[in-house]
Formats: C-alpha cells, structure tokens, sequence
C-alpha cells in the first residue's frame, strides 16, 4: 500500500495535470468552419454597412413605417385589378426598341430620374412579359438576328436579317435565293394599306433598323463596298442601303430618320462616303419623286412642311448620331424625330400605320463600357417613348417597348440608396482598393481599371476622374451582349398578350394579331 503522503502527492499532480489541459483546452482557437459551409462567411456575404451610421435619419421618413409599404401594396393591386383588357384593332402600331436595353440598364436609368422609386415611361405601362432572344445558332444573340425575330417573326443565325437560318452570315449565295427571304410586320402592314416608318439614333442601315426592310446574309454589307469584299464586285446583290432606297419595303417607307449618310454616296460626291459603285443613293431618292423630302439637320426637320411631301427621308450625320450628352443643337434628340414620325405618319392615312423606333446608342455605349453614357440614352429613349403616348390614344395604339438583347452589366455593393451609382461602393475589396457600383464582365474598361504590369488593380477613384468607362473583368477591344431574357412593355390594344415568357420571334405575332395584318391570326 501506498502512505497517505504518497497517494496526496499523486493526487495533487492529478489535479494539476487536469488544471493544464483545461486551461490549454480554452485557450486554443475555436477551428475554422468548413467553407463548404453556408454559416463559413455570413458577415462577408451580407455585411451591415448602414445599421448604426447611416447618413440620413429615418424618423419622419415614411417607409419607415409599416403603413407605407402595406398601402403601396394595396395601391398596386388595386390598379391592376381595376384594368379592362381592351380588345379593339390596333390601328397603329409602334414598336420601340432599346438596343441592349437590359434588366441592369433601365433599373440603373431610374437613378437619373431621382432614385429607386422613379420610373421610366414605359415602366409605368400596365402589361409586361419577358422574351428569350437566343439566336438558332448561339446563345447569346446579336441587333441582326434578333431583328429577324421581334420584326419578321422567326429566329435565325447570328449576323444574318430578313432570312431564315438556312442561311450562315456571309453566304452569298443562299441570300440570292429569294425563297430564304422573311419579310417583317412593316410589310405586313404595308400589304394590309397601312403606313410605315423607321426612326434610329443609330445608321438607318445598321442591324435593327435594317430588320424593317432588308435581306441581307451579312449585317456588315450596309454599303457595296463592304458587299463587294465578302461576295465580289459582280455578285448583283444589293447592299443594305440600296435596298432601303429601292427595295420591295423600303422605297414605299413613309419616314425614315437616323445617321448614317457615308452608306448612301461614293466617295467621288462626298469625301466620307464609303460607296464604290459611283451612286448617291440619296439623289436617286429625290429622282423618284418630287413629292420626296430630304432633311440634314435639326432646324430643317422642324421646319419641313410635313403636308407638302408624301415621305421623308432624314440623315443627320455619317455614322450614327452623336450620343445625346455630346450632341449639339445640328442633330435631333430621339424625341423630336419621334414626334415629327408619328406626325407625318398621321396624315393621310385612315388606316393607320406601323412604326419602328430604336434607341440604338444604349448598346453601343455599353459595348464601351461607358455606363453614364448607357443610362443618359436609356432616359432619352423613355422621352421618345413619353410622347409617343401622348400623341396616341390607348384605345387604337399599341405600343410594345423592348430589348433585342442584354448586356454584361451589374449593380453591385450594398450600397446605400442615397449614393449615386456612378460612384465607388461603401466598402473595400480584398485588395484594400475601393470598387464602382457599376461594372461590366468585359470590356475595354478592364485596362483603365488594372495595371498589367504590376498586376494589380488602379485606384477606382482617381480613375473615374480621367475617363469615360466602368471596370470590365476581362479585356476585350468591346464589351458582349448578355445572354439573358428581356422585358416586353405593352400598352393599347390586346396589350395584355404580352404577358408570360415567351421566344422573341412571338412579338411580331402579337403586334400582327392585334392591328389584323400578316397572314398568321388575327383579332378581326
């Protein structure tokens, strides 16, 4: 046996022993979760930047209250329940077009009218849908195919317009087989004795306008020259601009208004002209009436006597049109050419018209990245749209408003409703470096914003301060479209058809059905 002495001392190390680990236990670091774990990084995925700083006070702020929300709710309901489908004939039909005018775009427009809770004309129009706008041959789609679909009612290949996917881009040969041609709703309308127009902030050849009249197996041969490299000089097939001059649909085209001047004339009578052939297509128009009206400017397209000329054509510039916060007073807003559009449409005609707006300068800011430049034209656009509401009754005008495609463009950062969304976000990254609220996935931005040879990102706020664009992940010389759907705006006559989701080639149908035109179904 052991002596009491001895059996305490072992007791008392025990006890010792015991004391260690505990005290060892407690101090060790509690493991790190399992990132695979949702709990992993809570904080990081919703950080609370507004909760106990935020720069204004909500007292008498009524979306503080409960009553607020519950009645903007009941308000809500109470006017879509109280709307009366209106099943008349469409006698006119206008179909508005922001060209990449996505989801991102028109939310991020709301901030140039006030903030979260303004809203853009069309967004207060009382049906909306969404349209897929996947191409036959890509998933994400370009202004030339999709233009077949929302104008001539089916899908097609990349780069091609006004012909079914039988034909590649650039097949010379399958676009001189006329049985491959699809023909658009201005035609349709045309057939029907209506009216029909075309108004783009963009070159009146280029994609989406080219879509009302044009069959062309390439959207790059807006010239013959530009034919004639592709498919030679003798192929006889005529270029986009020819064929809004004297095609089928183009030369019986009331209005047409846009850039584009460079397309139309050799470079023997004017210096910038791309043409080769020795035409001036737009003297050629002239030649085919003298009832033919030809304006350069915005002073003359106001001025124009509307009732003494049977059509009018305006080219304002030799590309497209400068973006309306460069533009000077020489060169109409989208507005005004929608407005003196609907003006000579509305004349001399009872039974109606269709007519095709663009605001075509939305995506080519954001193939650059140049998101204020985006949103500026997306309000501009909501002007045209606007008056175009105005001037028309609900009763006998449809009016759909949408996107041809999306682009690579995001909100992001958790920012507070005060802050502007040009600016930087209220939090750091990883890099200690602030980031924008606005980017893009690729894009010329990404060199502005990240130097490659020290591989690190520049600050973002001294940046903004030197140029025109957002941050882009990837580099690219211009930034894609996006892939996913686009929202369909309906207001007038069978507007209500336009709800659901549904293949972009399903708006023409629509549109058809409503104003009795087409040889698909009708209202009538």
């Amino acid at each position: 046996m052991s002596s009491p002495t001895a059996y305490l001392r072992r007791k008392l190390i025990a006890l010792l022993l015991l004391g260690v680990l505990t005290i060892v236990a407690y101090a060790e670091p509690e493991p790190a979760l399992d990132c695979g774990n949702a709990d992993c990084s809570e904080s990081d995925m919703h950080p609370d930047f507004f909760s106990h700083t935020s720069p204004h006070s909500r007292s008498n702020d009524p979306e503080a209250t409960s009553d607020y929300w519950l009645q903007k709710g009941k308000d809500f309901v109470r006017k879509q329940a109280s709307l009366r489908l209106n099943k008349r004939v469409a006698k006119n039909v206008i179909l508005f077009l922001g060209d990449g005018m996505g989801l991102t775009t028109f939310t991020a427009a709301r901030d140039l009218l006030g903030g979260t809770q303004a809203q853009l004309a069309f967004e207060k129009f009382p049906y909306t849908g969404f349209s897929m706008t996947y191409s036959v041959n890509t998933m994400v789609p370009d202004s030339a195919c999709t233009s077949t679909a929302y104008l001539c009612g089916i899908k097609a290949n990349h780069g091609t317009i006004g012909v079914n996917a039988q034909i590649e881009r650039s097949d010379c040969a399958g676009m001189n087989d006329t049985t491959n041609h699809v023909h658009s709703i201005a035609k349709w309308a045309l057939d029907a004795g209506k009216s029909a127009g075309l108004v783009t902030t963009t070159r009146v050849t280029h994609a989406s306008p080219a879509g009302v009249y044009a069959h062309v197996a390439d959207r790059e041969w807006e010239d013959d020259a530009a034919l004639a490299e592709d498919c030679g000089a003798d192929s006889g097939l005529p270029d986009i601009a020819r064929q809004l001059i004297h095609g089928e649909v183009g030369k019986q085209l009331k209005v047409i208004l846009g850039g584009g001047k460079r397309e139309f004339i050799d470079s023997e009578f004017y210096k910038k002209g791309r043409r080769q052939d020795g035409r001036n297509l737009i003297e050629e128009y002239l030649q085919q009436s003298s009832a033919n009206a030809y304006v350069e400017t915005r002073e003359e397209l106001q001025s124009v006597d509307l009732n003494s000329y049977d059509r009018l054509l305006g080219i304002f510039g030799k590309s497209h049109l400068d973006y309306h916060i460069d533009s000077e007073e020489t060169q109409p807003t989208l507005k005004e050419m929608t407005v003196r559009a609907i003006e000579m449409l509305q004349m001399n005609n009872s039974k109606g018209y269709f007519l095709f707006v663009e605001g075509g300068r939305i995506d080519t800011a954001h193939h650059d990245n140049m998101a204020e430049y985006a949103l500026d034209e997306t309000v501009e656009f909501s002007k045209a749209i606007q008056a175009a509401r105005d001037m028309t009754s609900e009763e006998d005008t449809l009016i759909v408003v949408t996107a041809d495609h999306s682009h690579s463009f995001t909100i992001s950062g958790y920012q507070d409703r005060d802050r502007e969304l040009t600016e930087i976000a209220p939090a750091e990254a990883t890099d200690d470096q602030s980031y924008l609220i606005l980017s893009y996935a690729n894009g010329p931005g990404f060199e502005d914003y990240y130097n490659t040879e020290k591989n690190k990102r520049r600050n973002p706020e001294k940046t903004r301060k030197k140029v025109s664009t957002f941050p882009a992940t990837a580099p690219l010389d211009s930034a894609t479209h996006g892939g996913e759907d686009v929202a369909v705006f309906a207001s007038g006559p069978w507007a209500h058809l336009f709800t659901g989701v549904y293949d972009q080639n399903t708006i023409p149908h629509i549109m058809a059905y409503a104003s009795c035109v087409g040889e698909g179904l009708k209202a009538c």
